[in-house]
């Protein structure tokens, strides 16, 4: 789709937008409302069904580079074999 994303085993976990000022982590709908309340500024969920299951947009100038990195990290471990998740 002409934009880079990240997986893992296949599925995606992360994107970066066609301008790469904002990026998409797939988080659960509870780690989605944490992010958002420590960062309004910076997290926001997608309008609609997606954004209602934890599809949540990075604003990428307003977001603190450690809180993005445990958004990746959420959002890896949400996406990933559980076995891999628990190093087996």
């Amino acid at each position: 789709m002409d934009h880079p994303d990240f997986r893992v085993r296949g599925k995606i976990f992360a994107t970066l937008g066609p301008n790469e000022d904002w990026g998409m982590v797939k988080l659960t709908p509870q780690d989605q409302q944490a992010f958002v309340l420590e960062q309004p500024g910076a997290f926001q969920p997608f309008p609609g069904a997606w954004g209602a299951r934890g599809c949540t947009k990075v604003l990428l100038q307003s977001a603190k580079s450690g809180v993005v990195r445990r958004a990746l990290l959420a959002a890896w471990r949400n996406t990933a074999p559980k076995r891999l998740v628990e190093g087996k």
